[in-house]
């Protein structure tokens, strides 16, 4: 029996859109907030979904309500999804840790990549995306240069140490097919995040003083984004508050 289409996916009645629609307006709420305490109420962080371990379906839902970013952290998941919702029109950020082999296949859909944090990988995106352009003409690639800011090295979360972030940019910008967009970090677990995006945007300043257009800052989760936008966050990307928790399997 077929499904009426009021009750369907993305439907007024579907319990899912109405669950999704509500705390994505919450999060837009706060979003809106804290930028108007920061004195940036015009110019309002992009706002990315984290939608991993969620299915396309739900994405389908967001694309209805608005959303236009998209953020994936596992390539084989971000593939499937990407090819199933090529009829919307998305914009892809890959914010995992990447494996330099993995770079081949994220240049098919990415737009951007948030977690650029060593030189192989660098190259290897050069290598993937230049390959894409001339196969399909895809746009530039946006490389947000990932921090880590917890004085270890990027050992457990990814990121390249402060000091090596001027390596990285001149190697992004001087690379054909990769755009130097910004930086990129995570605030240190059981700390609070004030501190660690002060750093980032310092770190940022001093980027985009030798990257004029080099000005993104991607930073800010569920749990730590009015802190971010505080800082000049200019990308925040939000999973757990819009989709709930992860969905159990089987």
């Amino acid at each position: 029996m077929t499904e009426p289409a009021s009750t369907g996916q993305g439907g007024a009645d579907d319990p899912r859109s109405a669950e999704l629609s509500e705390r994505l307006a919450a999060v837009r709420k706060r979003i809106a907030a804290a930028a108007g305490d920061a004195g940036r109420g015009d110019r309002l962080p992009t706002l990315i979904v984290v939608t991993k371990f969620h299915p396309a379906d739900d994405i389908r839902r967001l694309a209805a309500l608005g959303v236009t970013d998209v953020g994936e952290n596992r390539d084989q998941e971000a593939a499937a999804k990407a090819l199933e919702l090529a009829d919307l029109t998305l914009t892809w950020h890959f914010v995992g840790q990447l494996q330099t082999k993995k770079a081949k296949s994220v240049a098919r859909y990415a737009s951007a990549v948030h977690s650029v944090d060593r030189p192989q990988l660098v190259d290897a995106l050069a290598k993937a995306v230049a390959h894409e352009m001339e196969a399909s003409g895809r746009a530039a690639l946006d490389c947000f240069i990932q921090v880590s800011l917890e004085g270890d090295g990027g050992t457990h979360r990814g990121g390249a140490d402060p000091a090596d972030v001027p390596l990285l940019a001149e190697r992004i910008a001087a690379a054909e097919g990769l755009n130097l967009a910004g930086v990129m970090a995570v605030a240190p677990l059981g700390a609070p995040p004030e501190p660690a995006f002060e750093q980032l945007a310092g770190i940022s300043a001093r980027l985009a003083a030798a990257y004029p257009a080099a000005t993104g800052i991607s930073a800010g989760m569920s749990q730590d984004l009015e802190a971010a936008i505080k800082f000049g966050a200019t990308h925040l990307r939000i999973g757990s508050d819009i989709l709930g928790s992860r969905p159990a399997v089987g």
